[in-house]
């Protein structure tokens, strides 16, 4: 039998040398560095402050022991391309071109690779453009806020041999990648239920009143930015603020359950839930958001055709922020948490309760994971996740491998906060048709426009 330690040291392994203690790269890696003129040239899709918070720190952090360098930036909005252009000057001392679009950017044929971080519902068509242009890419979650737009991108990308990594960082992490080898060893026993939440009380989050009243239409692209979206009239809050507006973005589960339903996906082997039923509500912060500020979503997992599985609870609310981030696996031996990083017995069956019934009792051995967390009031990026994370995606890059997030873990998730947005705004009960590849309410195929 695998002693505690065992494990331990086995499931640190797959984490890019990460050892415990610090940061290590794998021999291998390290010996097949490349030479000077070797250097990987990266455009930024979306110079945003996802980008400039997180995404851009990690990947500096990268960027000199992996010969990586960025050359070029793509932003349909003129202070964004002029932001962009001063700060990797005068704070990395390069010459970063600007281009006012995609299109741009790709004719001009200066890019081994972007990075992709714009509005919520443009990932999937922005990912399409990069692969057609032959480029590897980074692109943040979510996946997709449409199925005609994830099964397009899935199709297209699937299919490129380009080098692809959803923003799902938890799947760099050591804790998580130790939870998912513990689970899939079979120690933790059958699932019998996951709790998970994202609380906070941020009447400001994906606010930006300032950005807003500065911001002019004849400075961007609206047109451009709506891509397949029913048109609207320019609304610079929509431009700026579109995490709380569908179609743009549904909010919560698009930013939120995206991170914590992919474990549900990497730990089970399954892709998504059977159903959904949801409810939620713009409860207390009525600014003119259509995106909800609380949300609970049941989902029901398990393989089609049985009766075996386990149910998800979500929970969100932007009211109060009680309870944090949590992720709770429960199985009939005990309790595996991940805001903690503890696999403990609570909850697992006691010897009298076993007894009355002529069985054992059932109780998880207690040991710590390795201790990564994730900062609840702020964005899960600059943290060590999203170093890891990038970093597996440069070193994949250069590798060719296959990286921690490909573009089926983005699409799975993707029907997952599909599933439960189609759910919430059609107050209907929410299946998945296998065969289509298609979202039902109530039977019939969601219509995502139909609620805006």
């Amino acid at each position: 039998m695998q002693t505690r330690r065992e494990f331990l040291k086995t499931s640190l392994i797959g984490t890019g040398g990460l050892v415990l203690g610090g940061l290590a790269l794998d021999a291998k890696v390290r010996a097949a560095a490349p030479k000077a003129n070797d250097k990987v040239r990266v455009g930024v899709v979306g110079f945003s402050d996802r980008f400039r918070s997180s995404l851009l720190p990690t990947f500096m952090a990268n960027a000199a022991e992996l010969n990586f360098e960025i050359v070029a930036v793509s932003d349909i909005w003129k202070r964004r391309r002029e932001e962009a252009v001063k700060l990797f000057k005068e704070k990395y001392n390069l010459d970063v071109k600007p281009f006012r679009n995609n299109e741009e950017l790709y004719e001009s044929k200066m890019c081994d690779a972007v990075i992709i971080s714009t509005a919520d519902f443009q990932h999937a068509t922005h990912l399409v453009e990069a692969v057609q242009a032959g480029l590897d890419a980074y692109c943040e979650k979510p996946f997709a806020e449409t199925m005609e737009d994830a099964r397009r991108a899935l199709r297209i990308a699937s299919n490129s041999g380009r080098i692809i990594q959803i923003g799902s960082q938890r799947r760099s992490a050591p804790n998580y990648q130790a939870a998912n080898e513990f689970i899939n060893s079979g120690k933790f026993g059958q699932i019998t239920m996951v709790e998970m939440s994202w609380n906070v009380n941020q009447p400001g989050r994906w606010r930006r009143p300032a950005l807003v009243a500065e911001c002019r239409e004849a400075d961007t692209d609206w047109k451009r930015f709506l891509i397949n979206r029913p048109y609207e009239p320019w609304d610079p809050r929509k431009y700026l603020e579109y995490r709380l507006f569908w179609p743009y973005s549904s909010g919560i589960p698009g930013q939120w359950m995206s991170h914590q339903i992919d474990t549900v996906h990497w730990f089970t082997g399954l892709s998504h839930p059977r159903s959904v039923a949801a409810n939620g509500g713009i409860y207390l912060w009525k600014d003119g958001r259509r995106n909800y500020d609380t949300l609970t979503a049941v989902m029901d997992y398990g393989p089609e055709g049985t009766s075996d599985g386990f149910q998800v609870l979500y929970t969100s609310r932007f009211t109060n922020s009680a309870g944090g981030v949590k992720e709770l696996y429960f199985s009939n031996g005990g309790t595996l948490n991940l805001d903690t990083n503890e696999v403990t017995s609570a909850g697992g069956l006691q010897a009298g309760d076993a007894r009355d019934m002529g069985m054992q009792p059932n109780l998880l051995d207690s040991f710590k994971l390795p201790d990564v967390q994730v900062a609840t009031g702020a964005d899960t990026g600059g943290d060590i996740m999203t170093y890891l994370h990038m970093r597996n995606w440069m070193e994949c890059v250069r590798s060719r491998k296959e990286p921690n997030a490909p573009v089926l873990a983005g699409y799975n998730h993707s029907i997952a906060t599909m599933m439960t947005n189609a759910a919430v705004r059609s107050g209907e009960k929410v299946t998945f048709d296998e065969a289509r590849q298609e979202i039902l309410a109530g039977g019939k195929p969601f219509e995502p426009f139909k609620y805006i």
